[in-house]
């Protein structure tokens, strides 16, 4: 929750411990946001990340993955925020995952090339149920051991995440 409230610039707070999490004064650094569900759907910053929270059972589970995107500074803001999303939208096809894009203006201090992007995506798939509310389901693919992979015929997890990285090559 603390990740996606300072990845957004927004207020959030966890329902699990009751934290709140204020980076609203952050907001100005954020060029564009977005969330993505699959379906072509969106969701509530909040709901999407307290779910996720709750549908954990361990306290010490993952709950989200982070990727951190390099955006070329020849891009216009619109462009920089279309190539983030098209990653996103593959993510969520690929894995049925909600994915969170927070797009990154260049800090004060520091490289003003410096644009990037923070994409994080839930460890399990979501749906929109018949009542409107989110569903979570078992872990995406790219969360599970290889050992648990491998019963189901698939490669290794670093095998896909570097399948991932090369998705974002293809597409920057």
């Amino acid at each position: 929750m603390a990740a996606a409230a300072y990845r957004s610039g927004e207020d959030l707070t966890n329902e699990v411990d009751g934290r709140e999490h204020k980076y609203s004064p952050r907001q100005n650094s954020v060029a564009h946001k977005a969330i993505f569900v699959a379906g072509g759907g969106t969701a509530d910053r909040s709901d999407l990340w307290n779910g996720a929270e709750a549908s954990e059972k361990r306290k010490d589970a993952r709950t989200g993955r982070e990727w951190v995107l390099a955006l070329p500074c020849e891009l216009t803001r619109e462009q920089r925020a279309e190539l983030t999303d098209s990653f996103a939208r593959e993510l969520v096809d690929r894995y049925g995952v909600a994915v969170d894009v927070a797009v990154h203006l260049p800090g004060d201090e520091g490289d003003d090339r410096n644009h990037h992007a923070h994409v994080m995506t839930t460890t399990r798939p979501v749906e929109r149920g018949a009542d409107g509310r989110l569903s979570f389901g078992e872990k995406s693919t790219i969360e599970l051991s290889d050992k648990k992979r491998a019963s189901m015929g698939l490669g290794k997890a670093a095998d896909e995440v570097k399948e991932v990285r090369q998705l974002w090559a293809n597409l920057a």
